[in-house]
């Protein structure tokens, strides 16, 4: 049996600072809303997992929209990344396995870019960065005493778990590929994805490892295929990638190691209770195949900020934790995210 609320989350050792806040989960998501919940005079306790030991590369790199852009915007976070860590995509040509294809451009849909390509590392240190500024917030080693916990600790979320939220999850069997690459012609701002039976390949304009002629590889392929891409050498993969992307890119070639991880599709049955709330992929966890995960993860933030701020505004004596107002918070974020995953699930 689960245990009760105050058992699983609420306990926590003697002279343990008291919070309005306690975010568990140190990831992007978890950073940012820490810091949009500071702004807004809360008091944070940010609680987050062991730090990555891993000396290999990260090779990671997310596809923010223009929502996603404005709130790191508005957190300071945005124009505090290097250059090169974040690369505007002006066009996208997407190939199907019947041949067909379809373009986006940018100056077609009337906006200044489709979306931006951001290193992963650097947007995390940038976030951590800023939160060493900001006021209210205090990094945490163990749990604290607070009037709402924030699960932000991602689709493998033993918080998640222990409140009883459930979370239906379905594998595909399929594990993403990625890694960096250079090409011998510029990239021009241009995505690439071909959607073929049984794999679907996406290269993302980026300026690392190089200016102008980079890209992120995020290729999704069947369990086997995808340990027999990462068993090749640099020159037979290279060799792979290229047959596959036809040269549409350019000459590829690696410039990183790769790396590989299961890709699942889940949603939890609850996304809130009496006094916690689920973020970003302990709420959701969607296909990368539209670079949608970290997008819908900061649209959860700015939505609880906001709906937190309105019910101080409206109902001052209410608890942060009070359930009816987190309900408001998940009404609203449960059908977008429901959509964009049935989306990308159907595709």
């Amino acid at each position: 049996m689960t245990a009760p609320f105050p058992l699983a989350l609420n306990t926590a050792p003697a002279g343990s600072p008291t919070l309005d806040v306690l975010i568990r989960g140190g990831g992007p998501v978890g950073m940012a809303l820490a810091l949009a919940l500071s702004r807004d005079g809360w008091r944070v306790g940010l609680l987050a997992a062991t730090a990555r030991q891993d000396t290999t590369p990260d090779v990671r790199a997310y596809a923010l929209n223009a929502g996603s852009v404005a709130l790191l915007g508005e957190l300071r976070v945005w124009d505090a990344l290097p250059e090169d860590a974040r690369t505007a995509v002006h066009d996208m040509r997407i190939h199907g396995d019947a041949g067909g294809t379809i373009e986006f451009s940018a100056w077609q849909q009337g906006v200044g870019e489709l979306a931006w390509i951001v290193d992963a590392a650097a947007l995390e240190h940038a976030l951590g960065e800023a939160l060493r500024y900001a006021p209210h917030v205090q990094r945490l080693t163990q749990p604290a005493r607070a009037a709402l916990t924030a699960v932000c600790e991602g689709k493998a979320s033993v918080t998640r778990d222990a409140l009883g939220a459930g979370f239906e999850s379905f594998a595909y069997g399929h594990h993403g590929v990625a890694a960096r690459l250079v090409s011998d012609t510029p990239h021009h701002g241009t995505a690439w994805q071909w959607f073929r039976h049984p794999d679907v390949l996406a290269l993302l304009p980026f300026d690392r490892p190089q200016v102008d002629h980079g890209f992120g590889l995020v290729w999704s392929q069947p369990q086997a295929e995808a340990e027999r891409l990462l068993a090749l050498s640099d020159a037979e993969f290279d060799a792979a990638l290229n047959e596959a992307t036809g040269g549409a890119a350019g000459t590829l070639r690696l410039a990183s190691p790769r790396a590989a991880w299961p890709l699942r599709v889940g949603q939890a049955r609850r996304w809130c209770g009496p006094g916690w709330v689920l973020l970003g992929d302990a709420a959701h966890a969607v296909h990368p195949l539209a670079g949608q995960g970290l997008n819908l993860g900061l649209a959860d933030v700015r939505a609880l900020a906001r709906v937190l701020v309105e019910a101080r505004r409206e109902s001052p004596w209410k608890s942060l934790g009070d359930e009816r107002t987190l309900r408001r918070y998940a009404r609203e974020r449960s059908t977008p995210t429901r959509a964009m995953s049935g989306l990308t699930d159907g595709l």
